[in-house]
């Protein structure tokens, strides 16, 4: 899919303005692909479960759980999924799967924080479930609550409970939930690449999600990505479904029912939404025991780190160096992982988790380096910015993710716009510190001088090495910028400028950036030749 496809429909166009995104159906098309990259392919292909949306026979929506044994999921090609695995009679989706239907699905990893979104045709087979992929992309790992998952027994003899509204002790199930997932859909035009549904992923603090009478429920709406599929499936179809996950004993309450947008939350709801969504519950289907899995959150490998340093970089971004607070080496990470932090801020119920990339060399044992940009609307980085001194502390839980150097040798494109240069700086520090040479070119975007954060630190790393070389790019250059000297192109960054540096055929783009930034040099990269395996991006959203 190109960035000249606009992959949206009427109602999530209408979503997208409402919010000031208007631009989004500009450049998504290259942010959204018709196929499952290789990346993609091999991490659904790890999943112990899968989490799908559909419609039952009645025209209801429903969101489920699927697992299976290990491997049982595969990625035979681009464009299909198989699942080997058994669907339960008990499951309110078992009769749409038994017949084929249309779907949206998103695969989670709780203890990385790595999810990715599908949607497309499933059809039963002799072995299980076979899907037809529409469209595909990614998610950035906030809003989850990480965990480790343990295989654990099915309970296939208790029989569903079937309720038209909740019970009090599914009351106090969600009440206590942080994690829930939901659905929604749009079948309009079938030739269209928004037909079908899609399942997202919603975490929050404990009771995020406010049960206000046995049958209603209000659901806090973070900001995202600004695609908002489920908004604007929601405006163009009411129909809602959601799950909850009881994670001790692999259970779940499936609820079906109608939504409607709040547009302007109020002072008692969730600080950080930006909507609300409002559910009239219609049906509920608990299932005890309906999954092999169990989950135990990792607060236990939460540690306690002082920060030991305050260092401003530019008028937006802070650096944050971190200790642990224990006096041990911190956890080791891979150049490009980012780090879950947990803080307190007065007046908030609860802690606010954010994840943050890592900036500083890989093997510095005495801790860590957050550069983090502050939001004007960004709850967690204001106050990192204006309350956070030398000697607070944060709750950390050990670096996670998977946008790191994919190879020893080759030559590496590193590519980011804006505060994405934070994991570039570390894979930065990582190249040079290397034994061996390889060809290495840094890539950066900013506005200005002003704007460029830890400058001379990454002239420095150039410059210890032959085979490194730094271009920046300058789209605002102020009148004391000399051009050859502060920077090197006025503009921005673009792809036929990155094929032009004549890395080969063999190099590695890493990118890192916003989504629309994404889009355009991914885009670009891939018409000009370059292999979708040999582009890796990160990409980060207004949620602060």
């Amino acid at each position: 899919m190109t960035d000249h496809v606009n992959p949206f429909h009427a109602g999530e166009l209408a979503a997208q303005d409402r919010a000031g995104a208007k631009d989004v159906e500009d450049w998504a098309g290259g942010f959204i692909r018709d196929y499952l990259p290789q990346q993609h392919r091999d991490f659904y292909s790890s999943l112990p479960f899968l989490v799908m949306a559909g419609a039952d026979h009645k025209g209801r929506m429903w969101v489920t759980l699927v697992d299976g044994d290990d491997g049982f999921i595969a990625a035979p090609d681009a464009q299909h999924l198989t699942l080997d695995t058994l669907i339960d009679s008990r499951d309110p989706l078992a009769k749409a799967f038994a017949q084929g239907t249309e779907i949206g699905a998103i695969g989670i990893e709780l203890g990385s924080r790595r999810r990715n979104r599908f949607s497309g045709k499933l059809h039963a087979t002799r072995s299980g479930l076979s899907v037809e992929v529409r469209q595909s992309f990614g998610n950035c790992p906030q809003y989850i609550s990480q965990r480790v998952w343990s295989r654990a027994p099915k309970d296939a003899m208790s029989p569903a409970v079937h309720r038209t509204a909740l019970d009090p002790s599914q009351i106090r199930w969600i009440e206590t939930s942080d994690t829930m997932f939901i659905g929604s859909g749009h079948e309009g035009n079938p030739d269209h690449p928004s037909y079908g549904f899609d399942a997202s992923h919603r975490g929050g603090p404990s009771g995020f999600v406010r049960v206000t009478a046995p049958d209603r429920l209000r659901i806090p709406d973070y900001a995202g990505n600004n695609f908002f599929n489920t908004i604007g499936n929601l405006l163009a179809d009411p129909r809602i479904g959601i799950v909850f996950v009881d994670f001790d004993t692999g259970s779940l309450l499936h609820i079906t029912g109608h939504a409607h947008i709040e547009w302007a939350p109020s002072a008692t709801d969730e600080p950080e939404a930006r909507r609300i969504i409002e559910i009239e519950i219609c049906a509920v289907v608990e299932r005890p025991g309906a999954i092999g899995l169990r989950w135990a959150k990792q607060e236990t490998l939460s540690r306690q780190f002082s920060v030991t340093r305050r260092v401003r970089e530019t008028n937006e971004i802070t650096s944050f160096y971190l200790a642990p607070s224990d006096g041990a080496h911190a956890a080791p990470f891979e150049a490009g992982q980012h780090l879950p932090i947990e803080v307190q801020i007065p007046g908030q119920t609860g802690t606010a988790k954010r994840t943050y990339s890592l900036s500083g060399p890989p093997d510095a044992k005495d801790g860590y380096r957050l550069s983090i940009k502050r939001e004007p609307h960004g709850l967690v980085s204001r106050f990192l910015h204006d309350d956070v001194q030398i000697g607070d502390t944060v709750q950390a839980s050990p670096p996670a993710g998977d946008f790191v150097i994919p190879c020893s040798t080759c030559p590496l494109v590193l590519v980011s716009a804006g505060v994405g240069l934070t994991p570039m700086v570390s894979m930065l520090h990582a190249v040079v510190r290397q034994s061996t040479e390889r060809p290495v070119w840094f890539v950066h975007g900013a506005r200005g001088g002003q704007d460029y954060a830890m400058s001379q630190e990454i002239a420095d790393l150039v410059g210890r090495r032959t085979l490194a070389r730094q271009i920046t790019f300058y789209s605002r250059p102020e009148p004391e910028d000399t051009l050859g000297k502060q920077f090197d192109v006025a503009g921005r960054i673009n792809a036929k400028a990155l094929l032009s540096l004549g890395a080969g055929s063999g190099a590695h783009y890493m990118l890192c950036g916003p989504a629309q930034f994404l889009a355009s040099i991914r885009s670009g990269l891939e018409e000009a030749g370059v292999q979708p395996d040999m582009i890796h991006f990160e990409t980060f959203g207004p949620t602060g």
